[in-house]
């Protein structure tokens, strides 16, 4: 994949994706603000599907998992700013702005569609990307400042999700991994997701599944992968981002000494 990154400050970047498709999962542990220049991008999360194009703005929740496709569209590559809003900044801003109190908003993707506001806010700063030196630490602070300020004017009941800094706290583990099996994170952000520190995390998982979460994982995504061969008739190439593995050869690996026979074998015989 090649892909460039511009940061003016370690909250503001600019990225630019030169490759037919990108896949990752994430859960940002910060909300990020997204304006779509160019390109095409499809987040996954639950049994959602958000699909954002060129000039389209959304906010992503911190601490959300999702799997997020970015793709080129219209011959122009996937091009985007993004801005970090970190506990920090927020905790900084409300101290001088208390939050209203509201209703709570679902935590879940927010899309402001390409509404003027934000967009001239966060077009603003294209022009520093040019800038040779460091960017200004008050400028980066007012722009943020703004943005925040822009979404509470336009979203009623932000401040539930952007002045709430409570960590997640110890919840369900089976519940929760079988939702979120198929996502290709860390071990150290699945303990923290679900309100335990990785070795609170292994203990319970061992005691809850009588197995490590390694073997489970694996076990987990090559099923979810079998059936999507067998009963949708999917191909090996269209299956192994979906289920969680960064490799075809290691997932074909993996499928064919768990089963016994290759996902090809499999996709064959259909």
């Amino acid at each position: 994949m090649e892909f460039e990154i511009k940061y003016i400050t370690p909250d503001i970047k600019l990225s630019e994706f030169k490759d037919d498709k990108y896949k990752t999962e994430f859960a940002f542990p910060y909300h990020m603000l997204v304006w779509l220049i160019a390109g095409e991008a499809r987040i996954l999360q639950g049994d959602m599907t958000y699909r954002f194009t060129a000039g389209d703005i959304f906010l992503i929740p911190k601490n959300q998992i999702a799997t997020v496709l970015i793709l080129p569209k219209d011959g122009q590559n996937h091009r985007s700013v993004s801005m970090h809003l970190t506990p920090e900044r927020l905790k900084d801003f409300y101290d001088d702005n208390p939050p209203v109190a509201a209703s709570l908003l679902p935590q879940k993707m927010l899309s402001f569609g390409k509404h003027p506001l934000l967009e001239s806010c966060l077009a603003s700063l294209i022009p520093y990307f040019e800038v040779q030196g460091a960017f200004p630490e008050n400028i980066a602070l007012l722009k943020i400042i703004e943005a925040i300020s822009i979404l509470r004017l336009v979203t009623p009941n932000i401040d539930s999700i952007l002045a709430n800094f409570e960590e997640p706290g110890k919840i369900a583990l089976i519940e929760f991994m079988e939702q979120h099996f198929m996502y290709n994170l860390p071990l150290e952000k699945f303990g923290y997701l679900t309100g335990r520190s990785l070795s609170t995390f292994n203990r319970d998982f061992r005691k809850a599944f009588h197995t490590t979460p390694q073997k489970w994982l694996l076990q987990k995504r090559l099923e979810l992968a079998h059936y999507q061969l067998k009963e949708s008739n999917k191909r090996p190439v269209e299956v192994y981002l979906e289920v969680g593995f960064e490799d075809l050869s290691h997932f074909s690996f993996a499928f064919k000494k768990h089963f016994g026979y290759s996902p090809a074998d499999l996709a064959k015989k259909q």
